[in-house]
């Protein structure tokens, strides 16, 4: 069971992007990552991406003891955003397709998205010279989209719920706990509310759940994990932390440019966490194999790409489970 990994400190959680419907990478990361030793999956709740990322779990051989989750999030949230060219102001400079971690950007005619593969990091928003993009979200009717994807049996619903209205945050989280009854993940980070009041927010948001049926992801700063250096995942640790010392009845799982360094220094710094999540980076190590078309099917690539792959994994739960 999902809570049992949680209870022993061997979680490791593959973070596919909340925004990424690329269906045919979401299969390739999960077939190697789940090869790899990686036990829990987060997907975008897209019915045509969960069946990929099922498809993924097969292809490795290793589905018992593997728990999928998918993200739902908020207006305002950058993970529910997609990023978007006014091409009467586009220069044609090419510096979003240079600098897009996820090669959404493409060079047709102009830079044009690939909506699939955008996640929302807004990089190109940032570098855009002559302010030609913007982010959009991209929020669902959950009511209508969640039925078809619980026939699909996931393990856990990670709800993003960093926004300005707080009411929002509570209406939502009140509908996720009126239609499933399973693990809920609650993403949050310390952008928009001091510690204190994130803390009181998060207690009253548990309150009223079963004891430990609810996992606190500890964002660092999102989607900022592409290198593996100690500093990237220095906020996601002090996070993790602040949410350590508030005792809540919940699991921890630091997240937010986790990298290979993140459970070496949670262990140094005596941060105790029941899991964590690594996205950017964790992709960013396999991308060159991501793009080999028939991966899944090359015997000996695929192996290579679980091998660098297996690296990450072992040393994140060996120094979790060791702190």
């Amino acid at each position: 069971m999902l809570k049992d990994i949680l209870e022993n400190k061997n979680c490791f959680k593959l973070v596919c992007g909340a925004g990424n419907e690329d269906t045919k990478e979401v299969e390739k990361l999960i077939a190697i990552y789940s090869s790899a030793g990686a036990n829990f999956f987060d997907v975008c709740a897209n019915l045509d991406v969960v069946r990929a990322a099922k498809r993924g779990l097969k292809k490795a051989g290793i589905e018992k003891d593997r728990y999928l989750c998918i993200s739902v999030g908020l207006e305002g949230d950058l993970h529910m955003t997609k990023a978007q060219i006014d091409k009467e102001k586009c220069i044609d400079c090419l510096k979003c397709l240079e600098i897009c971690p996820h090669e959404a950007i493409i060079d047709c005619e102009g830079a044009k998205i690939n909506t699939k593969r955008c996640l929302g990091c807004s990089k190109c928003v940032q570098i855009c010279p002559n302010n030609a993009i913007k982010m959009v979200s991209n929020i669902q009717n959950y009511n209508e989209t969640l039925p078809e994807i619980f026939k699909e049996n996931i393990d856990c619903i990670e709800f993003h719920a960093i926004c300005e209205n707080k009411e929002d945050a509570y209406e939502t989280w009140d509908m996720l706990n009126n239609i499933y009854d399973g693990m809920l993940c609650i993403s949050v980070d310390r952008s928009g509310l001091g510690d204190k009041k994130l803390v009181e927010q998060i207690k009253e948001m548990i309150s009223k759940r079963k004891s430990k049926t609810t996992i606190i992801q500890a964002d660092g700063v999102a989607m900022s994990g592409n290198n593996d250096e100690e500093a990237t995942t220095l906020q996601a640790l002090a996070t993790a932390q602040m949410f350590q010392k508030a005792d809540l009845d919940a699991y921890i799982m630091m997240s937010g440019g986790t990298n290979a360094k993140s459970c070496e220094l949670a262990k140094l710094f005596n941060i105790k966490i029941n899991a964590i999540a690594v996205g950017s980076y964790a992709r960013k190590i396999v991308k060159e194999y991501l793009k080999i078309d028939n991966l899944l099917e090359d015997e000996q690539k695929f192996k290579e790409a679980v091998a660098v792959a297996k690296k990450l994994v072992d040393v994140c739960l060996e120094n979790m489970k060791n702190d």
